[in-house]
């Protein structure tokens, strides 16, 4: 049965990336090694985030403190989309993707491996899992809102929807942590509202993208 829930948890994991790439077109365009690069990239962002000078107490506003670094996703976002050519949608999906992998590989990656295969089987593997899959929906959306933002011809009537969008993005890990705070909410609430939190932004950054595309 460990081996059972080891492969299902994998499974969970990992699949919808594979997917994700095959069904978006990525894999015509032979973009792998692109999206290796901005994996790479992502890895640059995360270590210059490392050295950030905040202290070690947990408070609301050392909170957010911390999750204004989280502006350097967007420029390092921002840095893959502009090195890349091509349609709006490969820019997004060539750094959504590559973004996304580098941090299923360098947070969930090694506690998946070691902690799915342990003798007792722990719901938190399957948690960590959809998780997974919440970000690279995140991240897809992230990358959309940035390509929008730093558009030179973006409408005036989509420059606030757009902002709030992306402020959204960066914060939304610190609005997430405050409202279980304030609730009290156990880990599955928690990620059920998580899913529907990243779910709402992203079918809002989907209707924006669709619009400012078939708007030119």
């Amino acid at each position: 049965m460990t081996l059972f829930h080891f492969g299902n948890c994998l499974s969970l994991a990992y699949f919808p990336y594979f997917i994700a790439y095959k069904c978006s077109g990525l894999s015509e365009y032979n973009a792998f090694w692109r999206c290796v690069q901005a994996g790479a990239t992502y890895l640059f962002v995360q270590l210059c985030k490392v050295s950030e000078p905040f202290g070690p107490h947990k408070d609301v506003s050392n909170e957010f403190m911390k999750a204004t670094v989280d502006l350097a996703d967007l420029l390092g976002l921002h840095l893959v989309m502009s090195r890349n050519a091509g349609k709006g949608e490969y820019k997004i999906m060539v750094a959504a993707m590559g973004w996304a992998t580098a941090e299923l590989i360098m947070s969930r990656c090694i506690p998946l491996w070691v902690g799915a295969r342990g003798i007792e089987f722990d719901w938190k593997y399957i948690q960590m899992s959809f998780d997974s899959n919440i970000s690279l929906v995140h991240y897809i959306a992230m990358a959309a809102v940035v390509w929008m933002f730093t558009r030179y011809d973006l409408p005036k009537s989509f420059r606030l929807p757009v902002t709030i969008l992306l402020g959204l993005c960066v914060y939304k890990g610190f609005l997430m942590e405050l409202f279980v705070h304030v609730f009290l909410l156990g880990s599955w609430m928690a990620l059920l509202v998580k899913a529907v939190l990243t779910g709402a932004i992203s079918l809002c950054s989907l209707f924006l993208f669709v619009t400012l595309v078939h708007s030119n």
